[in-house]
């Protein structure tokens, strides 16, 4: 590939950042080098230190893209909350949401809590990670009658059911069946809605414990 160093400034930044994004897309964050990305980018191998002084710094970049964009795709998928509003709709629509954005871009949770990157300490990865954790937590707390540890199990077992829905289908484990990812998204959200059923409080059901 080319070498490009024509971007103006600012601009390699971002590309550094979007070309880390299709790196992890293709071959996982653990295999993914400087390198690479830079090779992605079309730029020299030392150009992205120019604005990352390290491996870490740039996957934490790309970490946070990750996640703005991800509370984006989940609040736009949130209806208004009203008289009609149902937590367990809303919490099934949102695993929908998560499972075709691992799907599609070959990341989630896995990047925006990675290990690796959390123990930096980050604070704009901390705040963007809240984010998402905030627009996920308020119908898993409705669930739940407001037990935060239950309402975090909840959400654990229905991004694991979506997690892994998306692993399988980027694996090609799936292909024999032919789904799309809208296909796995609506089966991830089913198993969602069963598990906040048996989550839900109240007279219609109890916390699973």
């Amino acid at each position: 590939m080319p070498k490009r160093e024509t971007y103006h400034h600012g601009d390699l930044k971002a590309a550094l950042v979007e070309a880390a994004l299709a790196v992890i897309a293709e071959q996982g964050m653990s295999a993914v080098s400087v390198a690479d990305i830079a090779r992605r980018a079309g730029v020299s191998s030392g150009a992205p230190y120019r604005h990352f002084p390290s491996r870490k710094a740039l996957l934490t970049a790309a970490a946070v893209t990750a996640a703005h964009r991800l509370t984006a795709a989940l609040h736009e998928a949130r209806p208004a909350a009203g008289p009609d509003s149902d937590a367990v709709a809303d919490s099934a629509e949102a695993i929908a949401v998560y499972t075709g954005f691992a799907a599609e871009h070959g990341s989630g949770f896995d990047l925006i809590f990675a290990e690796e990157l959390q123990g930096a300490g980050d604070p704009e990865l901390l705040a963007a990670g809240r984010g998402v954790m905030d627009a996920l937590l308020p119908a898993a707390l409705e669930i739940t009658g407001g037990e935060a540890r239950a309402a975090l199990r909840l959400l654990e077992r229905q991004i694991a059911a979506g997690h892994g829905y998306a692993a399988l289908y980027r694996s090609g484990f799936l292909n024999r069946r032919g789904p799309t990812v809208e296909d796995i998204a609506g089966h991830a959200a089913a198993i969602a809605r069963s598990l906040a059923l048996d989550a839900r409080t109240g007279p219609r059901g109890p916390v699973a414990r």
